[in-house]
């Protein structure tokens, strides 16, 4: 047999991007069931919203928090957990899917951990930023956490330009080209503050990269000391 064609037809995924993909796409299994009457009973067409209810960001929830000194750690996890739940089936379809791309490609040159963190601190920041407007929607969905990736792989983009002399704004084009697509859905279908978060994400996935990609940290202090 020649060598290579007992070989997968399909590159196997990291662990920890399973680790991602996995608790979306269980929870969508479980609600997706529940609101077509598949399981549960009567009382599980409202699964959906008892997610949201307790799984959501809410910023009128931290503000009630910091206004009362009252940090509840059933809130609290709220900044982590919000990404696992979506309104719509098609929502953690696109969600799941930009996961097992950007998850990849991030994870084949970050360490797990590395990916973890930009995926978690992304979600926070775009809850922050969220909160920070003022909206009474809460805020669900992967997308925050997904732009943290996006802004990893941009990074990952941005120091392979860097390394061969190459236009480094070249790197932004796949943030341009969403961003762009979010606004046109913005005009046609009406505004939400969501791309707020979003933009939140991907700041923050970019500039702790800086810190958490291979030999980043060490990369950022040499780079002062030379300045």
């Amino acid at each position: 047999m020649r060598d290579g064609y007992d070989a997968s037809p399909v590159n196997p995924l990291p662990p920890v991007v399973w680790a991602l993909v996995l608790p979306v796409v269980a929870m969508e299994a479980v609600l997706a069931a529940g609101g077509a009457g598949l399981a549960g009973g009567p009382g599980a067409v409202g699964w959906r919203l008892d997610a949201i209810q307790r799984f959501a960001f809410s910023g009128e929830i931290l503000r009630w928090m910091w206004a009362t000194g009252q940090w509840a750690p059933d809130h609290l996890i709220r900044f982590l957990t919000y990404p696992f739940v979506h309104g719509t089936f098609t929502h953690a379809l696109f969600v799941v899917v930009f996961l097992l791309a950007l998850g990849k490609m991030v994870a084949e040159v970050f360490r797990a951990w590395a990916v973890l963190v930009v995926f978690f601190a992304a979600a926070i920041a775009g809850a922050l930023a969220h909160a920070a407007l003022g909206v009474a929607q809460p805020l669900i969905g992967g997308y925050p956490a997904v732009y943290g990736l996006i802004g990893a792989f941009t990074f990952i983009l941005w120091a392979r330009l860097g390394a061969v002399n190459a236009n480094r704004a070249r790197a932004f084009t796949l943030i341009g080209f969403l961003l762009g697509i979010q606004l046109i859905f913005a005009l046609i279908f009406g505004n939400t503050w969501d791309w707020v978060a979003d933009i939140a994400g991907f700041a923050t996935g970019f500039a702790l990269s800086f810190v958490v990609s291979p030999g980043g940290w060490a990369a950022v202090r040499a780079r002062i000391r030379h300045r």
